[in-house]
């Protein structure tokens, strides 16, 4: 038995079912689907469940965490602490598979080793047709380069304690993976003989005006930076000072009742002293915080003591703030369960954390 683990927040339904669909249709039975929806707003999560009515190899795991900053590791790790099969195949939601991937799977699972596939990019067009296998038009492929979808053998997976959690947002962790296991000995093999999979076309997933879900927008380079380091250094495990893989529904519950509340702003000198006091300090209790502007902050009266010399009250930018806030929560608070929202029109930021 071979588990494919899928990861999902918020997408397009008829992408998700035409990947199933294609799972639906594998010549090898042998396989189940991990489906883990990681933070889908509401207005997803009811089509979601009646979706998957139709696929009874899928099971789901829900996480209740859409105010927190997308984690592709983190699901990943969640599913990979669930399973017990021998191996296991990381995948996407936005892929259509051939009818004898799993065949290939099972073939590939008994040399032990690592093998990542080659895949086959759909254009808008194409992507919107509903068509056998064979019968789609490949835009291109990729190369050895794009270092998705995976197949492990899951307790060497596990022996480097599995995804680094590091990585929010987009880019960079199934690389880091395979560059760690690399590191720990073991081979990791390109497979181009045959096109096994295709990728479906989709917008990239920008921020809207009026978006208050949490987002940084300089993640993809800060990850491709501390790949960098990871290759520089030869590391082998991740995650050595946070617990992966771990989802607590009870510590979400609490989230709803904090005990602790400050009203803050965003002068520079409350915001450095509380994140040092309040946010990096074990209190063992759930804590809300809302920021808004200083009431000097943008005022004429300050522009002009500036100007003339004088000394100011010293504000931080609330772009600056809230990537500020968020890269605090992923180097240090990342284990913590938070709910994050910041409106950029209003100049607003709201955090409820558990420390």
């Amino acid at each position: 038995m071979i588990t494919i683990i899928l990861t999902y927040r918020n997408r397009k339904l008829t992408i998700l079912k035409r990947c199933l669909e294609s799972l639906k249709m594998q010549s090898n039975d042998q396989f189940s689907v991990v489906l883990v929806d990681y933070g889908s707003e509401e207005s997803f999560i009811t089509a979601l469940s009646e979706l998957l009515e139709d696929y009874s190899f899928v099971s789901v795991i829900k996480c209740n965490l859409s105010g927190q900053l997308w984690n592709k590791s983190r699901a990943i790790n969640i599913a990979l602490k669930q399973i017990e099969s021998p191996h296991v195949f990381v995948g996407d939601v936005d892929m259509i598979y051939h009818e004898d991937f799993v065949k290939k799977l099972h073939e590939l699972s008994a040399k032990n080793e690592v093998t990542y596939f080659q895949v086959g990019f759909l254009d808008e067009q194409e992507s919107s047709f509903d068509k056998a296998f064979l019968e789609y038009a490949v835009n291109f492929k990729s190369t050895h380069e794009a270092t998705g979808m995976t197949l492990f053998k899951t307790e060497v997976l596990k022996s480097i304690n599995a995804f680094d959690e590091f990585y929010h947002g987009w880019g960079s962790e199934d690389t880091d993976v395979h560059v760690r296991l690399q590191h720990a000995g073991f081979n990791v093999n390109f497979y181009d003989e045959d096109l096994l999979m295709l990728h479906q076309w989709h917008p990239k997933t920008y921020r809207e005006v009026n978006d208050v879900t949490p987002f940084h927008s300089g993640l993809e380079a800060i990850n491709a930076k501390y790949l960098q380091f990871t290759s520089q250094t030869k590391r082998t495990l991740a995650n050595e000072n946070f617990q992966w893989g771990h989802y607590d529904p009870n510590s979400v519950k609490e989230l709803d009742k904090p005990k602790m509340s400050f009203q803050l702003t965003n002068e520079k000198s409350e915001i450095i002293g509380w994140i040092a006091n309040i946010l990096l300090h074990p209190i063992n209790t759930v804590v809300i915080a809302t920021i808004k502007p200083h009431e000097s902050y943008r005022s004429l009266k300050e522009k002009v003591k500036k100007q003339i010399g004088k000394k100011v009250v010293q504000c931080i930018d609330f772009q600056q703030l809230n990537d500020l806030l968020l890269e605090t929560i992923i180097t240090k608070l990342r284990h913590c369960y938070y709910q994050y929202s910041y409106n950029a029109k209003k100049e607003e930021i709201s955090l409820i954390i558990k420390l």
